[in-house]
């Protein structure tokens, strides 16, 4: 778990992410927050949007934020049977994992935001799909299907070939094509 903080305050007033990375299955959770959230308001969005799909955790790794090491946090996951462990400053690599989630949010945001940057709320789940659909290195497969044992279907899957009759150039005609065709194969 991670926080992403610097963000312009939206319409809707979130003005921080919360990141939760599945380290095992790679999955990992968008979910906008408020910098005034406390602990309490923290575990309550992690039990409505990630508890809720994925059960509890055996154990959850932290920075120290303050809303981390709080008091009613530790005892929160104590009661649960879940162990916590925090990453310090000097060793980040028991936490390097959503770090480098974190960066490859950050590149998804500026690309689905463009100039509306405070929007970024409403393109998370976009993102969230985005990263969980991708193939990870690590694993060879997306995390959605190393989660579901399926590759989900993209929008280009949704997307009908235009009709002949519609003018398109010869390279991107022959190139959805490729792609509609390989989806078929594949599926098959």
């Amino acid at each position: 778990m991670d926080f992403v903080l610097g963000l312009p305050k939206t319409v809707r007033k979130h003005d921080f992410i919360l990141v939760v990375v599945d380290h095992f299955f790679k999955m990992v959770h968008f979910l906008p927050s408020f910098k005034t959230s406390d602990a309490s308001q923290i575990a309550t969005i992690y039990f409505d949007e990630v508890v809720r799909l994925h059960g509890l955790s055996k154990i959850i790794v932290s920075d120290r934020d303050v809303k981390f090491t709080s008091y009613f946090w530790k005892i929160l996951w104590h009661k649960m049977g879940t162990k916590l462990q925090f990453s310090t400053t000097f060793h980040l690599q028991t936490d390097r994992q959503t770090e480098v989630v974190n960066r490859s949010l950050g590149n998804l945001l500026r690309y689905l935001v463009g100039e509306n940057l405070r929007a970024w709320d409403l393109v998370l789940t976009t993102a969230e799909f985005a990263y969980n659909s991708f193939v990870n290195r690590t694993i060879g497969m997306s995390p959605f299907e190393v989660t579901h044992g399926y590759q989900p279907r993209q929008l280009i899957d949704l997307i009908p070939m235009a009709p002949h009759h519609t003018r398109m150039s010869k390279s991107v005609a022959s190139f959805a094509s490729h792609i509609h065709d390989l989806h078929k194969e594949i599926s098959n």
